[in-house]
């Protein structure tokens, strides 16, 4: 492997935060091509990604396309930017050189004066890697990060408060999320920042000095009681309750959506419900969910119908898929750190017809998460190490959907219900 590659996987790693990759399991290569993926809209396989981190044998430079891609996910627009920016750092570092002697010089002489030389070399390198680690960690104490939103209820300001004036680094970030495009650089003299959150959930807030990660926290962004949205850039459209609550259960009519002026082809839109941050939180060690859903358009480009069912934790979320039968490839499961494409694995379970409500449950028991469709096992999965809770519920549809019955249990305990009939 090339420093030049070698120094740009150290960057991904400090990036990503996941300990020693020695130490990376097959999982956290299919997430991190699905963060690549996220971000750059190229797809590296895990295998590729294996290839490239040396757990599996391979005696060739990675392809062009895999070296921009490393290279856009480490900060830098492509590989050849990523090369000549590591050159300038290059041409700007000190040079140490030993004298020449010359060439009628005693040998004895000549290599007393290249050990010294190589001495002096070694030294200033030391040194200049001290000041570097030292500058980099240099006090820590000193930095704070907080946040407070200021209403419950979606859209949402969260104030964030931050010292960063310790920092050696040019440039101080706040990053809203994982989501590294919700990244705002900040004055680095200043103490205050505001953003706004348009959608609710569980975020992990991040104070960033250059590309180091040095304070995070868990935000929880609330809604108040269950919110509709269709989604929309820069800003969604929120719903009014009347407009998707009914008694029996969520739905949106497809002409309200034209009303809006909002298209249904040839791109459908997606619709969303939430119910975040307003029922006590679930171990996902012993949980079920329970509700049932229909996807209500499917004509042009919706024909997939394809519909997900997030259960929002303080960590990743538990994502379960639904669609038409013909459709199962295009799908995505999650059960927090384990993530599956439908192009990889069978996830035909979770092909329906939607022209009635489909049954969707989904459980841990045995140390793994189960999901059923209409009572019948789709997948399952093992329960992640770490204590994970479930904070909220989302459901997206492609073109529009409704839900019913919905239920979730801590142990035998009914922690949240609605439209299930029971008061």
């Amino acid at each position: 492997m090339s420093t030049e590659v070698k120094k740009l996987l150290d960057l991904i790693e400090e990036k990503l935060d996941w300990g020693e990759s020695n130490e990376w399991q097959g999982k956290d290569f299919e997430k991190l091509n699905q963060l690549i993926l996220e971000e750059t809209g190229v797809s590296l396989s895990a295998s590729t990604l294996k290839r490239v981190w040396g757990k599996v044998e391979y005696n060739h430079l990675p392809s062009m396309t895999t070296l921009d891609a490393l290279a856009k996910f480490g900060g830098i627009e492509n590989w050849r930017n990523y090369l000549k920016s590591h050159s300038t750092l290059r041409k700007r570092e000190p040079i140490l050189s030993p004298a020449i002697p010359s060439q009628t010089a005693n040998p004895k002489n000549w290599m007393k004066v290249i050990s010294i030389g190589m001495a002096t070399i070694a030294i200033g390198l030391v040194s200049l890697f001290a000041f570097k680690k030292i500058a980099k960690t240099a006090h820590p104490a000193t930095y704070s990060f907080s946040s407070e939103p200021l209403i419950r209820d979606i859209p949402n300001s969260v104030i964030f408060k931050y010292d960063a004036t310790a920092s050696f680094a040019d440039s101080i970030f706040i990053q809203q999320s994982w989501d590294e495009r919700t990244k705002t650089i900040v004055d680095k003299n200043e103490h205050t920042h505001t953003s706004v959150y348009y959608e609710p959930g569980f975020y992990q807030a991040k104070l960033i000095a250059g590309k180091e990660i040095i304070k995070e926290h868990s935000l929880l962004v609330p809604s108040n009681g269950w919110l509709g949205m269709i989604d929309h850039k820069p800003v969604p459209v929120y719903l009014k309750p009347e407009e998707f609550k009914q008694a029996d259960g969520l739905s949106l009519a497809e002409e309200l959506i034209l009303k809006k002026n909002i298209t249904m082809q040839p791109q459908p839109p997606v619709v969303k419900y939430y119910n975040v941050g307003n029922f006590d939180s679930v171990s996902i060690n012993d949980f079920s969910f329970s509700t049932d859903i229909k996807n209500d358009y499917r004509s042009g480009s919706a024909i997939c119908q394809l519909s997900y069912i997030f259960l929002i934790t303080n960590a990743a979320p538990v994502i379960i898929p639904v669609s038409a039968k013909g459709c199962v490839s295009e799908l995505f499961l999650r059960g927090v750190d384990i993530m599956v494409s439908g192009k990889k694995e069978d996830l035909s379970g979770f092909g329906v017809d939607f022209v009635d409500w489909v049954h969707i449950t989904c459980k841990s028991e045995g140390g793994k998460i189960s999901y059923f469709v209409n009572d019948k096992e789709a997948y399952s999965c093992p329960l992640p190490q770490k204590p994970v809770y479930i904070v909220g519920l989302g459901f997206n549809f492609q073109g529009t959907g409704s839900i019913k019955n919905v239920k979730l249990f801590d142990k035998e305990k009914l922690v949240f219900h609605d439209f299930t009939g029971v008061k």
